[in-house]
């Protein structure tokens, strides 16, 4: 099977730094990493709503790689510091993004995340198929 990474603008140099693909596309699928609210600049907002939407925007910009949009996200998983102090703000960030048929959903508590300040990572898988 053939597997091609996808690198939006301004994303490869620092993928590769620590060895991952933003995202990858393997058969009918893109699995992508997961994406905290950093900015583009590295630096971490300390709005939890703006973070959350940064997030979501960075998921946007791999899917666009491959002319989808969130229409074709079929699992996402969300990684949360302070899921039930910050889950109906997320939830509802979130809810400018998902489309119908909305993806399966699993949200998890964590005790840590790799960027420090993150409060959220959110890992997505799409569908190439015709979804979006």
């Amino acid at each position: 099977m053939t597997k091609r990474a996808l690198f939006p603008i301004g994303s490869k140099e620092s993928a590769e730094a620590i060895k991952i693909s933003p995202g990858i596309v393997s058969g009918n699928h893109i699995f992508l990493t997961g994406m905290t609210g950093s900015k583009p600049d590295g630096s971490m907002p300390s709005k939890p709503e703006e973070q959350f939407r940064s997030a979501f925007e960075k998921i946007l910009l791999v899917l666009n790689e491959e002319d989808l949009t969130f229409c074709s996200v079929v699992e996402m998983t969300t990684y949360h510091i302070g899921l039930r102090e910050h889950f109906d703000l997320f939830n509802q960030v979130r809810s400018n993004y998902v489309q119908a048929p909305h993806p399966a959903w699993t949200a998890v508590e964590v005790a840590g995340l790799r960027r420090e300040g993150a409060l959220v990572e959110v890992r997505v898988i799409a569908a190439m198929d015709g979804v979006g």
